[in-house]
């Protein structure tokens, strides 16, 4: 089983776990979501991991089509692309803005609690991958307070979450009105 299928089954983007901190997100920054196609949005955009055998490489950012073609069949283009700009790096790479569906997906992973989210992530087979990308997808970004730097480069786990916590929630609080985003590096694609 790949690390995509693990993480959407069981690890981080755990379809029936994530899809409700996303909710959790959405409500705490424009209230609760009444609105059926925003709850499938919070458990279908990530559905594109699935088969993924990284989630951080080419494979893995083009994760975006599948929730959002699910999207697209039962509400309409405007959903499909709704749902497809929820990741900020393929929006930014695409010369398109995220959605509202990325900052309430960014604050749902800052939201989530270490006991929760460590052992999920550890599970499917992410961590390490993530631990070890953050550093380089982010490599030389400014937007990192020195606190979180460190956090980043301990090599602990738990130091580390706090550290990718703390930078992702500024990161929505600085862009979530629309404010152009300067943090979020393209660099060039990585082999999956």
């Amino acid at each position: 089983m790949t690390v995509g299928t693990k993480s959407v089954l069981f690890g981080a983007h755990c379809f029936l776990v994530h899809g409700f901190f996303v909710a959790r997100g959405w409500s705490a920054l424009w209230g609760f979501p009444w609105d059926l196609r925003l709850w499938a949005a919070f458990f279908l955009h990530d559905l594109g991991y699935l088969g993924s055998t990284t989630m951080e490489g080419p494979r893995g950012e083009e994760h975006v089509h599948l929730g959002a073609r699910i999207m697209g069949l039962f509400f309409g283009d405007q959903w499909a692309d709704f749902t497809r700009r929820h990741s900020r790096y393929w929006s930014k790479r695409h010369g398109v803005s995220v959605s509202q569906l990325c900052y309430a997906d960014k604050l749902a992973f800052a939201m989530m609690p270490p006991w929760l989210y460590l052992p999920m992530a550890r599970a499917s087979g992410e961590l390490a991958e993530y631990m070890e990308m953050s550093q380089h997808r982010q490599a030389g970004a400014a937007a990192f307070t020195e606190r979180e730097r460190a956090q980043l480069e301990s090599g602990d786990p738990s130091c580390w979450l706090k550290g990718l916590q703390s930078y992702t929630r500024r990161w929505v609080e600085e862009h979530q009105a629309g404010k152009a985003d300067t943090w979020t590096i393209v660099a060039d694609r990585v082999a999956s």
